[in-house]
């Protein structure tokens, strides 16, 4: 496993909008090995440990990236939830999570639009090879899953795994680039600027991303900018007005209004949660 980057901010953690008071649960995050670039964001491995009775809803704004996740109860392929993404943890119990770069999920699976939303059993989705892959990671993790040691040969298998989807194909580097430029230049607040970047028509650009992502260019821009405030309400710095206008919207009311809209609370109630 490559090292990570200790001045970026982790992908998992930007992503989930969590309430700091919940001790219910505990990941490990790490990257994958440097040939899987092309196809694995990122791993992310939750224990938890939830009373009897009680339940601890995880929220989360997804990336625009398919995912693997096999758990101690059941191993599903995700599409990009376009809203909120909520999974309730009760109990006790694991996940070995994989994170796919946006270009992989065409390749493992062909059309990612008929995932939106959705998500299947491996079993369905990848067939036999799906059933092997639920079978060797619940093989390593039943036995002290909590320990790092453990959680990395877990992954270690889904790298072997993922192996034979290699190499990326054309299109799927384009998107990887695509998505990459924006989320990592604030800059970007219209589709035209995508277009001029990549040298596409915005036909293009529209018919590269349903079929690759499932989504359209200015959900991408939504999502980066939704990110953003989230990681930005965590430090509470600021007025509300002067975030809106960083992100670029028109004013501090269509910031409230897209924020809650997606996570169901205002930028406000998310905020206090870090006070």
């Amino acid at each position: 496993m490559k090292p990570d980057n200790p001045a970026r901010l982790d992908d998992v953690e930007r992503a989930h909008l969590i309430d700091p008071s919940d001790a219910s649960f505990r990941i490990g995050r790490w990257a994958p090995s440097p040939d899987l670039d092309e196809l694995v964001r990122r791993f992310w491995v939750p224990v938890w440990w939830v009373p009897p009775g009680a339940e601890a809803p995880q929220r989360v704004l997804q990336y625009p990236v398919c995912l693997i996740v096999v758990s101690n109860t059941y191993a599903r392929f995700y599409g990009v939830v376009t809203g909120l993404s909520e999974t309730v943890l009760t109990g006790d119990g694991w996940a070995v999570g994989v994170m796919l770069t946006p270009g992989a999920g065409g390749v493992l699976t062909g059309d990612v639009g008929k995932w939106t939303d959705r998500h299947a059993e491996l079993s369905e989705v990848f067939g036999d090879r799906g059933t092997d892959l639920e079978r060797s990671v619940r093989s390593v993790m039943a036995v002290e899953p909590g320990v790092e040691a453990t959680q990395r040969t877990a992954t270690d298998r889904v790298e072997d795994w993922l192996r034979s989807y290699l190499p990326l194909d054309d299109d799927g580097r384009l998107i990887n680039a695509i998505v990459e430029y924006v989320e990592t230049d604030s800059s970007v607040v219209a589709v035209a600027q995508i277009c001029e970047r990549f040298h596409l028509t915005e036909r293009s650009l529209q018919r590269l991303t349903r079929r690759r992502l499932g989504l359209t260019p200015k959900w991408l821009i939504q999502r980066r900018r939704l990110h953003e405030a989230a990681e930005r309400l965590r430090d509470r710095s600021g007025t509300l007005a002067s975030l809106a206008a960083e992100l670029s919207y028109a004013d501090e009311a269509h910031f409230v209004r897209d924020f809650k809209t997606v996570t169901g609370m205002t930028p406000r109630t998310f905020s206090a949660r870090f006070g």
